[in-house]
């Protein structure tokens, strides 16, 4: 098979074939001897192995057909003594090999050592939760989490004593004014608006999804303190919108004039709507978004909590695709809100994969981090030792909190010689824990106990080692991975030994394609053919109008850009017309088969040449944007084609055609996908797309299931054999296989086979 299609099927015995491999220790004691099925030299593959690897690949080959038991044997034998072959020439040993497969056993640990039903079971609850939105305030006792114990309990009791206050009746938003470290409390009274999961830290989030309305929370811990959570209100959640806007900048601090000037613009597009004035051209004319305004002032779609509050309020008020809002002002300025798309919140299963993401990266992240902390504590055997510790822990002075501190400085014990702590029998000295102290270590709050802190380390210290132990040792423990891995030793090894002796050869040796070529020209011709351009559309009508367009190449397409206009005898570029010349230059830009007629235009009592300066200028300006000029074509119809309005006889237009026929297809397609079927090129007499016509030259119309097809059929070619060039993709696909068959034929040569007869007859039943 090809080398592309040979590595599709190379990616699925990565993921799930299976090899011989070591049992662990533990069932080192238990020895079964079973009958092998297959022996390549001294290797021997029992018929387990075999049943693994063809019910997790029979279908690798072809997906539209299951392997028999038979067939897939043949393809497990060959795999195996290639695999046999790479390990006797050493491959197994290069730095290479070991550097990739030391990268692939990294990837797969990771996911090998996430909680998944954790992962699984806090997606759930947060897409439970994205079903409401909840309003909530809180007050915030500060208090870091390295703070020392008499501190934090002090920061408690102040949570639990106004707690009290609220409960003998003082006012939520008061209380926050006045206690509350939130730093913006003073102005908000401590209101967190509405919100939904991920949007605020995760015990915040549970307090305000589990409290009633109008109830006051317990003390919540969070990395800042205590916080004393108010549920105020609750509703369904809105989903996503995205909308367009037009922005007026207003500047907070700017004059009563300029606030003014600001106010009377976007009341002025705000008319112009209301008038019946396209949306884009008030966009393009008075908003200051540059961004959006390329766009038609289209936004991304947003959320809840996502968008300033007023827009955010202006948006799902609107209830209409296409309506459009009031000028609403915020800090940025005004701005008038249309409405482009309301979506709800997606099912679970599509939003799952996102959701697993986000669980592992937002606040939740602690919870799977102590829910790991503990499964390890419990799965291995951790043996502390407390007067080791007690020497150490004197080290973890006042520097520790500024983020300078270093253990070299203090004193010269030989601390690799000092056990901390051991994991099953492994020994851990508090060197690699002082090392691990100074590269972690960072600036800690003001009110963090360096003994908090200290003690901190030393317990991710230790976790972080349990981790790193489960992961040295998941071959081991965990059969699922160690299966992988040694699939994936092999794949790796497959690769090599295809990649040396069949794909490099078979891409480079263009004599040995020749000779294949020459030897077997018969598997490689042309059945009879015709050359012809076949045409679908709805109606008789449309498929006339492209028959027409087609009638003359370049294609004339039923698009234009926006025309400019000019001053009389002006010819310069300004910037009103740049971004005209910018829609133009985007089009050309996105569609490279392309071609622009560039009409030029003047009122009868300009200079003759002016039209001619005007298409000059905005071919130099495409040029300039390395639009070629054999993409150009320019017309100066000079003061011809008057028409009734004066401004539009000082003009340039546009008019694209295209060399592809897929362009004009494009564009009848544009409004109405799938309404219109262009294709052109060679069919032959199984084709579909040719089975309703005759087989004849010329023109042909055939009505079929309310569609109208057409061709035009030039030639009809007998058929041939193909040339050496035209075959040669075939060639090399074959050449491949010859050669992958003379290297299983050297190997079978090399490696004595022997198969059990009485084992295979069991594959076959």
């Amino acid at each position: 098979m090809p080398k592309i299609q040979y590595n599709i099927a190379l990616l699925a015995v990565l993921a799930v074939s299976s090899c011989k491999t070591t049992a662990p220790p533990q069932q080192a004691a238990v020895v079964t001897e079973t009958p092998a099925l297959l022996e390549i030299g001294n290797e021997k593959f029992s018929i387990e192995d075999y049943q693994d690897s063809y019910n997790k690949n029979k279908n690798a080959s072809d997906s539209t057909r299951e392997l028999t038991p038979e067939e897939y044997f043949n393809l497990y034998k060959d795999l195996k003594i290639k695999v046999l072959h790479a390990k006797q020439e050493g491959k197994d040993t290069t730095q290479d090999y070991k550097e990739e497969i030391t990268s692939y056993r990294e990837q797969l640990a990771k996911n090998h050592l996430v909680d998944k039903s954790l992962v699984e079971k806090l997606s759930n609850e947060a897409y439970n939760r994205l079903k409401q939105e909840v309003r909530a305030s809180h007050i915030l006792i500060g208090v870091s989490e390295d703070a020392s114990p008499a501190d934090t309990l002090e920061a408690y009791r102040a949570a639990i004593a106004l707690r009290g206050r609220l409960e003998d009746g003082n006012d939520f938003g008061d209380l926050a004014a006045k206690f509350s470290k939130d730093p913006v409390a003073s102005k908000t009274k401590g209101d967190l608006g509405y919100f939904t999961a991920f949007q605020t830290l995760y015990p915040i989030e549970t307090a305000a999804y589990t409290l009633p309305v109008g109830k006051v929370s317990q003390p919540v811990r969070t990395k800042g303190g205590y916080h004393l959570v108010k549920v105020t209100d609750r509703r369904s959640n809105r989903g996503m919108v995205r909308i367009a806007h037009i922005m007026v900048q207003q500047d907070t601090a700017g004059t009563a004039a300029q606030k003014e000037s600001a106010k009377a613009r976007i009341d002025e597009a705000y008319a112009l709507l209301q008038s019946g004035e396209d949306w884009e051209a008030v966009v393009e004319s008075f908003s200051d978004d540059k961004q959006s305004r390329k766009n038609s002032g289209l936004l991304p779609m947003f959320g809840i909590g996502q968008m300033v509050p007023e827009i955010e309020e202006a948006a799902f008020a609107l209830t209409k695709v296409n309506a459009y809002s009031k000028p609403v002002l915020t800090m940025y300025g005004w701005h008038i809100v249309r409405l482009a798309e309301k979506r709800s919140l997606e099912p679970y299963a599509t939003m799952a994969p996102s959701l697993r993401k986000k669980v592992v990266t937002d606040s939740r992240g602690k919870v799977l981090e102590q829910a790991n902390a503990k499964r390890l504590r419990e799965k291995y055997k951790v043996q502390e030792f407390a007067e080791q510790w007690k020497t150490v822990a004197a080290l973890g002075d006042s520097s520790i909190t500024s983020g300078n501190w270093d253990y070299l400085s203090a004193v010269s014990t030989d601390w690799a010689s000092v056990a901390l702590f051991k994991i099953e029998e492994q020994s851990y000295d508090a060197l690699g824990f002082l090392n691990y102290v100074k590269r972690k270590q960072q600036v800690k709050p003001k009110d963090a106990s360096p003994a908090v802190v200290f003690r901190k380390y030393y317990n991710d210290y230790l976790t972080e080692s349990l981790a790193d132990f489960e992961k040295e040792h998941l071959e081991e423990t965990n059969a699922e991975f160690r299966n992988l891995i040694s699939e994936i030793k092999e794949g790796v090894l497959l690769s090599q030994v295809m990649e040396e002796n069949v794909w490099g050869r078979s891409l480079t040796d263009s004599t040995g394609q020749k000779a294949f070529y020459d030897q077997h020209k018969e598997r490689y011709q042309f059945p009879e053919r015709v050359l012809a351009t076949i045409v679908s559309a709805k109606d008789t009508q449309t498929v006339n109008a492209i028959k027409r367009t087609l009638a003359q190449s370049p294609y004339k397409l039923e698009r234009r850009s926006k025309e400019i206009l000019f001053a009389a005898n002006a010819s310069e570029i300004d910037n009103e017309q740049l971004d005209a010349l910018t829609d133009v230059y985007i089009v050309m830009e996105k569609n490279p088969d392309y071609i622009v007629e560039i009409a030029g235009y003047r009122s009868a009592d300009e200079s003759e040449i002016t039209s001619a300066n005007r298409i000059r200028n905005v071919v130099k300006y495409l040029n300039g944007r390395n639009i070629p000029i054999l993409r150009i074509i320019e017309k100066d119809y000079g003061s011809f084609r008057q028409t009734a309005e004066a401004d539009r006889n000082r003009r340039v237009g546009f008019q694209f055609y295209s060399q592809s026929k897929g362009d004009v297809e494009k564009v009848y397609n544009a409004d109405a996908p799938d309404a219109v079927m262009i294709r052109d090129g060679y069919f032959t007499k199984d084709n579909p797309l040719f089975a309703r016509f005759k087989w004849q030259t010329g023109e042909q119309t055939v009505t079929d299931n309310n569609m109208v097809f057409w061709t035009s059929v030039q030639k009809i070619e007998p058929s041939r054999g193909k040339t050496f060039a035209e075959a040669r993709g075939s060639v090399i696909n074959d050449y491949q296989k010859e050669l992958e068959k003379q290297l299983v034929n050297r190997l079978e040569a090399k490696f004595p086979i022997k198969v059990n007869a009485q084992e295979l007859e069991k594959i076959k039943r």
